[in-house]
């Protein structure tokens, strides 16, 4: 019988536990909200449901095109300018929480900048593979480093100072792996310093975060409030957790339990043990994207690959952390569990592409 390659089982296995997970999650951690908000329980769970869906379409579709496709310069042309063109009309969107993130659409809400995650690590995939060798050449870095700051500064606007950042970091890594100059390296660390005090230092709420951070005793109540409520919760939580369904924070003590804090209430709810399978679970992620990546044929297989990984998996780490007080609070979800349907279908579909890339490593291995 021929061989038959086929994607990687472990990291789809991986990513269904996470997403089934998060829909079981979002329904403890929202249900008693969406009662008294909506009087339906089910409310946040459905929607959420209805992305998972959509999701896991995106992700058996992408699947089966070849990642190539993407590299065509009608196809990438067209992702960017859409993706541009969204971020830039969502600043029209009324407010809501204080940002312009969310694009209305029929009752549905969008937010562009997950669109732009994916959008710029395929630009840069496409970059490294076609001027990776020149890339310390001026020109080439400027014109990379201003399209990365054309869609970093676009989110950062909305404001979403946590997806700007995990944008600029995600990238910043992939040029440091494709041998980025340790002089443009150091430029930008001198360049981040004025950028650090207009967008953090000089804005009162998130200075006071960071002083929350390096001094839980400063007494700012309000500033500590929410990691002080998610601390009680993994706390609560010790070895073996309260029980599903049990949380008490919950029951409006902790703000956003359902969307960023969402990991306080797997503490809460499945304890030690819980925490160091989700843990586990994008440990994992990381493992097997990476190896996909390292595997690739072709270098924009390779970007793509290990952009998608790390966007993941350092977004995962980034929210658990801060979850846990280890740094300051910011906006940024836990991939495949918080509530928050553009995130969910677009870590889904990406993971679609990754997993194409490894039914294309295993295709050129069968030949040989």
């Amino acid at each position: 019988m021929a061989y038959r390659p086929s994607s990687d089982k472990i990291l789809l296995s991986v990513v269904g536990f996470l997403t089934v997970l998060g829909l079981l999650m979002v329904y403890s951690a929202s249900s008693v909200h969406a009662a008294d908000k909506h009087g339906d329980s089910y409310y946040f769970f459905l929607r959420q449901l209805k992305f998972a869906g959509f999701g896991f379409l995106a992700l058996l579709g992408l699947m089966h095109i070849d990642y190539h496709f993407f590299q065509k310069p009608k196809v990438l042309c067209a992702i960017m300018a859409l993706s541009g063109a969204a971020l830039i009309f969502v600043l029209t969107q009324p407010v809501v929480n204080g940002a312009r993130r969310w694009i209305f659409i029929s009752g549905v809400s969008i937010q562009p900048s997950e669109f732009a995650k994916i959008a710029i690590l395929i630009f840069i995939a496409w970059f490294l593979q076609t001027y990776g060798k020149t890339l310390n050449r001026l020109e080439h870095i400027a014109a990379i480093c201003l399209c990365i700051a054309l869609f970093a500064g676009l989110v950062g606007v909305e404001p979403d100072l946590g997806q700007a950042f995990t944008i600029c970091f995600v990238a910043a890594i992939l040029l440091v792996m494709a041998g980025l100059s340790w002089r443009y390296i150091a430029g930008a660390i001198i360049a981040a310093i004025p950028m650090f005090y207009l967008f953090v230092y000089n804005v009162d709420y998130r200075w006071k975060r960071i002083g929350v951070f390096l001094n839980p005793e400063s007494g700012q109540a309000d500033a500590a409030f929410q990691i002080n409520q998610s601390l009680i919760a993994v706390g609560s939580g010790g070895l073996l957790g309260l029980g599903p369904g049990d949380s008490k924070q919950k029951l409006f003590f902790l703000p956003e339990s359902s969307t960023d804090f969402i990991f306080a209430i797997i503490c809460e709810e499945w304890g030690f043990i819980g925490a160091v399978l989700v843990v586990a679970a994008f440990l994992v992620f990381f493992y097997r994207g990476m190896k996909i990546a390292s595997k690739s044929q072709d270098k924009f297989g390779f970007y793509l690959g290990a952009g998608i990984t790390l966007m993941v998996t350092l977004q995962g780490f980034i929210n658990i952390t801060m979850v846990l007080g280890m740094m300051p609070t910011k906006g940024i979800a836990l991939p495949f569990i918080s509530q928050g349907g553009s995130s969910l279908l677009m870590n889904l579909a990406a993971t679609g592409i990754l997993l194409n890339l490894s039914y294309q490593n295993k295709l050129v291995e069968a030949v040989e």
